[in-house]
């Protein structure tokens, strides 16, 4: 029904930069809020950032000043731009979408596979 591409992460060193994309396809009817989470080994999965439909976005304090998202809704892509990154930025980063699949259904959430973000010397 709704597949999530994710790409973009890797290994980077601390105060680098990486650019997370996430392209949804399918039967998608209509798009809403797009968003990061992060999961690391023995946390829970965090919000990392979110951006609605109308553009407004949210993101979690420790982010705040160093990641921007942003989305096409031409490519139905969400992107993720992180500087100045650091150690404790290394995760799991998963992206997530709303949307629905026709007119009549109600709004559903999916979910990328997620791509591994390192940050370390």
């Amino acid at each position: 029904q709704v597949q999530l591409v994710e790409s973009g992460g890797g290994l980077v060193q601390p105060g680098g930069s990486l650019r997370l994309s996430c392209a949804a396809s399918g039967s998608i009817f209509s798009i809403y809020t797009m968003g990061w989470y992060r999961q690391s080994p023995g946390k829970h999965r965090e919000l990392v950032a979110a951006i609605t439909n109308g553009g407004s976005t949210n993101y979690a304090d420790s982010v705040k000043g160093r990641f921007t998202i942003s989305r096409d809704n031409v490519k139905n892509t969400v992107y993720l731009q992180m500087n100045s990154l650091k150690p404790e930025d290394t995760a799991v980063y998963y992206c997530k979408v709303e949307c629905r699949i026709g007119i009549t259904t109600p709004r559903g959430a999916y979910w990328g596979q997620g791509t591994q973000v390192t940050v370390s010397s």
